[in-house]
């Protein structure tokens, strides 16, 4: 089996893949009904009266997409062109260069803090990113996580690809159990892990599950995807939503 990619080797690659990246096709993602599906199930837990910050936020999509309905989003990436092209984009938007596992804010002083297909990255695990999310957290404060869950297609693409060179960055899968746990590790409560786009997991299949676009998946892909999601919700799980607090009260 070849060795994974390192940290630096991961990073080098997030700068490669936003480079051929733009804002318009991201923030057009992020309306597709998965990507909608799950903002509106954790939307309710954000506060609208204290920063939020995303870490690992890319081209600022999400960080676009939930200030325009009035959240106080700060995005934070330790690709720096990425910032420079959302800059490009919107220079009034909040963005700081940085990196998850030592952030530039001071213990207890943010309400929130998001973090989508980030912290499955790094070779050493996620522990010291979400110690540092508790840090910076205030008491009440709100953790919203993605992580990739190892469904059936995960495993069946990891296999097929078992002798394939590593991809150029790192990356992992968790499973429910093991995923709870490491939030709770951290110190926090977590009030909710639900699996999500089940539409997406059909979309790795290909053929009739893809519809032309950017990851974008079919009609057949989101009603079946629907029909899964009740049916066989974790089976087909393509992320884990994680929503937990820190505990005590502002």
């Amino acid at each position: 089996m070849m060795p994974q990619p390192s940290y630096d080797q991961t990073r080098a690659a997030w700068e490669r893949i936003w480079e051929r990246a733009d804002v318009e096709t991201e923030l057009a993602a992020a309306a597709y009904p998965r990507a909608q599906e799950t903002i509106n199930r954790y939307r309710p837990f954000l506060p609208k009266d204290r920063p939020i910050l995303e870490a690992g936020s890319g081209l600022s999509a999400v960080v676009i997409a939930l200030g325009s309905l009035g959240y106080d989003l700060i995005g934070l990436d330790y690709a720096e062109n990425a910032l420079h092209l959302s800059r490009s984009y919107d220079p009034s938007l909040r963005l700081v260069a940085g990196d998850i596992h030592a952030l530039p804010f001071a213990d207890d002083s943010l309400g929130g803090y998001l973090s989508f297909g980030v912290l499955e990255h790094f070779e050493h695990g996620m522990g010291v990113g979400l110690r540092e999310a508790y840090r910076v957290l205030e008491r009440g404060g709100v953790l919203v996580l993605t992580i990739p869950y190892p469904n059936l297609v995960y495993r069946l693409v990891r296999w097929k690809n078992r002798h394939r060179p590593a991809e150029g960055y790192y990356e992992t899968a968790y499973a429910r159990a093991q995923l709870v746990h490491e939030v709770a590790a951290a110190g926090f409560q977590v009030a909710l892990a639900e699996p999500t786009s089940h539409s997406f997991t059909l979309w790795g299949l290909g053929g009739l599950f893809r519809a032309p676009g950017y990851y974008k998946t079919s009609r057949l892909a989101e009603a079946l995807g629907a029909a899964l999601r009740f049916l066989l919700p974790w089976a087909f799980n393509y992320m884990t939503l994680i929503v937990a607090h820190k505990p005590g009260v502002r």
